[in-house]
């Protein structure tokens, strides 16, 4: 992490930085999880914005949610499992299976609705990739 309002999602709150030896033990041993996936908060700076949201996220849905932030090294592996095409983005898994995805800033209210959403959901597969998002819509 490259700035003290993300870094202080490990220091404040205690979320763990999950790297290729963290990963699975931590996802696979909480019940219900949400990843925050910051990428570079300089080129994407609603990392930021998301960084103060979700404690309040994590708070509001206290007992239902663990919380943990993706380390840069494995972020483009777990992108690319997920299908997010977005920065920043929050996964959401249950027993490390998935649920689904919050890509990039939303009100609170619309943050709130969408968390609920999906953790009402069943765990499944993740949506496949839009290639037209993913390419810029050119042929």
């Amino acid at each position: 992490m490259t700035s003290p309002l993300l870094e202080q999602l490990q220091t404040r709150y205690g979320y763990p930085l999950l790297d290729a030896d963290s990963y699975d033990p931590y996802v696979y041993g909480k019940e219900t999880v949400v990843l925050f996936f910051c990428n570079d908060p300089v080129q994407f700076p609603e990392s930021h914005d998301v960084a103060v949201i979700l404690p309040e996220l994590v708070n509001v849905f206290s007992g239902r949610l663990q919380a943990a932030v993706i380390a840069k090294s494995i972020e483009r592996e777990l992108q690319a499992r997920f299908r997010f095409t977005g920065w920043p983005s929050l996964v959401f898994l249950r027993n490390g299976g998935y649920l689904g995805v919050i890509t990039g800033i939303r009100d609170w209210h619309q943050f709130m609705q969408e968390t609920a959403a999906i953790l009402a959901s069943a765990p499944g597969q993740p949506p496949g990739f839009d290639l037209n998002k993913v390419c810029g819509g050119g042929h």
